[in-house]
């Protein structure tokens, strides 16, 4: 289960206008959603990884996790997370490639044989889940779908989500923020109209 601490020097927001968009209850309903569509991709396969991109996308692995173990028995699921990052949370460019960090003891992972569902919390450009996607791929296993829980419907790359959330067509300068626990209080999006010369 994922339990990375909280860090506040990273947390902080941009300013700008915010519009909730989804409530926790709501979250939770759209989180059952996504999970029975999942049960269902995975109906009769044997070995199955669900794997988080961290940051978001670690903690929303657990939630998808925890719901198909408690309403379709898919208890025996192993979990993964991958560091990637490009884009800061508020899509300011961090790094002009694409950066996965191998942990140790992914470097002999044989993934042979396994439904693999890789996680985020939003499909922007696709440049992490491609990322995410390639590298697995190289383990090996038998199957790759992506989840996620919001796609804006702006993707550059050949990378598709399987299962989505909720698609949010927004303008290109406004930002979906996800708040996932632990890293922020509550469960919710809001869309983020950023104050001029912020984004």
């Amino acid at each position: 289960m994922f339990t990375e601490p909280k860090d506040t020097n990273q947390m902080e927001k941009p300013a700008g206008k915010r519009t909730r968009l989804y409530s926790t209850q709501q979250l939770d309903d759209i989180i059952s959603d996504m999970a029975r569509q999942a049960a269902g991709l995975l109906t009769g396969r044997t070995q199955v990884a669900i794997v988080g991109i961290v940051r978001r996308g670690a903690p929303l692995a657990d939630r998808l996790q925890e719901r198909m173990a408690r309403d379709y028995g898919l208890k025996d699921c192993t979990r993964l997370d991958l560091k990637i990052k490009r884009y800061a949370d508020d899509l300011t460019l961090l790094y002009p490639e694409t950066r996965l960090t191998e942990a140790p003891e992914h470097a002999t992972l044989n993934l042979d044989g396994y439904s693999v569902l890789v996680v985020d919390d939003v499909m922007y450009r696709g440049h992490s889940m491609l990322r995410a996607v390639e590298y697995l791929a190289d383990k090996q296993p038998a199957e790759i779908r992506t989840v996620v829980l919001v796609d804006r419907g702006a993707t550059k790359l050949p990378v598709r989500s399987d299962i989505v959330g909720v698609r949010l067509d927004v303008a290109p300068s406004d930002i979906i923020e996800c708040n996932v626990p632990p890293y922020e209080e509550n469960f919710r999006i809001d869309l983020l109209q950023p104050d001029s010369g912020t984004n």
